[in-house]
């Protein structure tokens, strides 16, 4: 009994860990237009950090601009920032995006 409990203790930490990203140079776009991710309605900002894409709190898809723009917009164009943040529940929280281009 006692190594049931020792074992959901650490499956239960496992599960909630938080990967902490330190500043990183990553693609970054509409998750649903250039990433292809599904799980929201609507366009919504994302970063790839390993080939991985996330979706991003913290940020909204136009604090950069218009997301629809045919040359900058996220929804037309995957862009490169140097972000910070963690990847909280498959969601990355983002502290810091500084627009490379």
């Amino acid at each position: 009994m006692k190594k049931i409990i020792i074992l959901s203790f650490i499956a239960l930490l496992a599960c909630n860990q938080k990967s902490k990203v330190s500043v990183l140079e990553a693609p970054i776009a509409c998750g649903q237009c250039m990433f292809e991710l599904d799980s929201e309605e609507g366009c919504s900002l994302a970063v790839k950090v390993l080939d991985k894409p996330y979706f991003v709190d913290g940020f909204g898809i136009d604090d950069f601009g218009d997301a629809h723009d045919e040359k900058t917009g996220f929804c037309n164009v995957v862009r490169t920032a140097k972000i910070k943040g963690v990847i909280e529940n498959d969601r990355f929280v983002a502290s810091s995006i500084i627009m490379v281009d």
